[in-house]
């Protein structure tokens, strides 16, 4: 019996089948299945052209045409289609200069970075595996298809790939497939930092994250990625007790503290990351650092996104070998006189009326950040009357 989310795409492959064409799902989903883990994308490799795909189904957006990509939107789901093809030369590491559409799926999985990802089912659940990889999936072997040197070259990137599913894998890398990383590893450095990143944030979100790591250190990846470069000993810092890290924002925290003279600043801008990881790391760096100053209170509670409380715990677990559930702080999130800074019963407009005499400037932001202080440490109530009461005896500086 097929898991769910192949029954849900099954309509697929049986719409394109039915028109005279030959559909396999293809690639991680297959792979997933076989290792009983939960499936992600549901990838399709067909013999029918681009072209034809978008004439048979009512909803298809050509996301990458040139290369035989299209996806098929079905029952509110997406759907990767791929037809059959041969790969030109790589001379930009990452795509092919020229695609070959074929009919035949044998030279199509012939083309993929490893053998537990050159797997293709039917609707039958019947197997085609040309080059090993159930028997690499059995033994836990990441293996690459055919020539490891020829692949590496086409896209370094998949040294970088062949670290993530190791880590989230558990698999162990093939002597000779580690021979060829090595050869190819210098050309990580013309890699685009944001497909790194996205690997990388995989990497570190694995089961096995310390193999991955083992395998980082042994290949010396961190002589052509950024930052890593320049402190060859960062590496060797994270602890023997590392953890899974569900997000970049985590991972570059954790490697801020283990190496402070690198600023969040500084991974956020080498790594080109986005403002929500900045926003995330920012704030997990506050409140560990609040963490280890003050213990856990309601100040770092109030002030830590509710969405962030995991990545917090787990730095903590990491770096402190403390335990702390999720509940504590939900616990205390509970208590708080005031959830936000919106909830305070003055704002700015009333501390302008109350001190009319004084320019609007970052005395406003600072007087603000105090009573928010005062209210949620318990010190002073969330009462109009009683805030005003406080602020003659403490009054914004004078400029």
């Amino acid at each position: 019996m097929l898991p769910e989310a192949f029954l849900m795409a099954k309509p697929v492959l049986e719409h394109i089948e039915k028109h005279n064409h030959r559909a396999y799902f293809v690639g991680g989903c297959v792979r997933d299945f076989l290792l009983n883990r939960p499936l992600g994308d549901i990838d399709i490799a067909t013999s029918a052209s681009p072209e034809y795909i978008q004439e048979i189904f009512p909803k298809v957006i050509p996301v990458g045409i040139e290369h035989g990509t299209v996806i098929v939107r079905h029952g509110k789901e997406s759907y990767e289609v791929t037809t059959f093809r041969i790969d030109g030369d790589y001379s930009d590491k990452r795509h092919p200069d020229t695609v070959q559409f074929i009919d035949r799926i044998d030279k199509d999985l012939e083309r993929r970075d490893f053998t537990i990802n050159a797997l293709a089912m039917n609707l039958s659940g019947d197997m085609i595996d040309l080059f090993g990889g159930k028997e690499d999936i059995q033994n836990k072997v990441i293996r690459t298809v055919g020539n490891g040197y020829r692949r590496f070259t086409e896209d370094p990137l998949r040294i970088i790939r062949a670290l993530r599913f190791s880590s989230q894998l558990g698999f162990t890398i093939h002597p000779k497939t580690i021979d060829e990383m090595s050869l190819v590893r210098h050309e990580i450095v013309n890699l685009a930092i944001e497909r790194i990143t996205n690997e990388f944030t995989k990497l570190f979100a694995g089961t096995y994250v310390t193999q991955g790591i083992d395998y980082m250190k042994k290949l010396e990846i961190g002589r052509f990625l950024p930052i890593f470069s320049d402190f060859p000993d960062l590496i060797h810092l994270i602890p023997a007790s590392m953890k899974p890290l569900k997000s970049f924002g985590e991972t570059i925290t954790l490697l801020h503290l283990l190496k402070p003279e690198v600023t969040i600043n500084q991974w956020i801008t080498n790594w080109k990351c986005s403002n929500k990881t900045k926003l995330e790391a920012i704030q997990l760096l506050e409140a560990y650092n609040h963490f280890t100053a003050n213990g856990l209170d309601k100040w770092l509670v109030y002030r830590l996104r509710a969405e962030f409380y995991p990545g917090f715990l787990r730095l903590v677990e990491i770096l402190d070998h403390k335990s702390i559930s999720i509940e504590h702080l939900i616990t205390i999130e509970r208590i708080l006189e005031i959830k936000q800074k919106s909830d305070l019963a003055i704002n700015g407009h009333n501390l302008i009326e109350l001190f009319p005499n004084k320019k609007k400037g970052p005395w406003l932001n600072h007087i603000i950040k105090q009573i928010e202080l005062e209210i949620v440490t318990g010190h002073l109530k969330n009462d109009n009357k009683a805030i005003k009461d406080w602020l003659k005896w403490n009054p914004p500086a004078i400029d």
